[in-house]
């Protein structure tokens, strides 16, 4: 059976491209293993934090906070969030901007970052992207967030005792560091076999159609590994 492919994403949970290029990669990802021939992928997702000056408790909406951030007036803000909210809305997705709980984002970092090391990293990230986009929860509190850890299937306490002793915080600032290294300055992120950047929120044809390419690669490499195996036989 073939290694699956890995792929790294680097993205944020309060970042609705992400949530959004969440949904589109899982779509192509689900094209390119229907190819058939043992055709699989791994996700691993790495912490990226767009605005790590956020306070927790953001007094104002979503579009308070973009105008803010962006420098723009709150029409042209609510403009911006209505175009994201269509987008979403073709992948399934249902923002309700009107409801979100503006806030940072480090502690549902480290959060992730405990479920990766008790193995719920894809449900955590998943429910914690649902819960500010659509839900109107808050991802900035350990109250909060202890929650959601517990809705898939974690230790309530023990993440409250993990995320009160910054247990994971050094791990988020890995990944970030990494992202630096890379190069990358906006998410989603996807490293595809360690080899293949792709930046945004691509459509679903592209992510297979990169999945699909570094598959046929493996099968080349593997294809003349053999054939020097073959030579080597021959003239050992």
């Amino acid at each position: 059976m073939s290694e699956p492919i890995k792929v790294d994403i680097w993205s944020d949970i309060a970042c609705p491209w992400c949530y959004i290029g969440k949904r589109k990669f899982e779509a192509g990802a689900g094209l390119f293993s229907g190819g058939g021939d043992d055709r699989d992928v791994e996700v691993e997702f790495h912490s990226f934090e767009l605005s790590p000056d956020t306070p927790v408790d953001f007094h104002g909406n979503e579009a308070d906070y973009l105008a803010q951030h962006k420098g723009i007036s709150p029409e042209q803000a609510e403009q911006m969030l209505e175009r994201v909210g269509g987008i979403a809305k073709q992948v399934g997705l249902d923002y309700d901007f009107g409801s979100m709980q503006h806030t940072n984002t480090v502690k549902a970092h480290e959060l992730i970052h405990y479920a990766k090391a008790h193995g719920k990293q894809a449900e955590m990230k998943e429910r914690l992207m649902r819960a500010y986009f659509i839900d109107g929860g808050h991802v900035g509190r350990i109250d909060d967030l202890i929650g959601y850890a517990s809705e898939v299937g974690l230790d309530a306490e023990d993440a409250r005792a993990a995320l009160e002793r910054n247990d994971y915080l050094a791990a988020v600032r890995e990944d970030q560091a990494t992202a630096q290294e890379f190069g990358i300055n906006g998410v989603p992120f996807y490293v595809i076999d360690g080899k293949y950047g792709v930046s945004g929120a691509q459509e679903a044809a592209t992510f297979a159609q990169v999945l699909e390419q570094v598959w046929t690669e493996r099968g080349s490499d593997a294809a003349a590994s053999d054939d020097e195996a073959d030579v080597a036989g021959v003239y050992a």
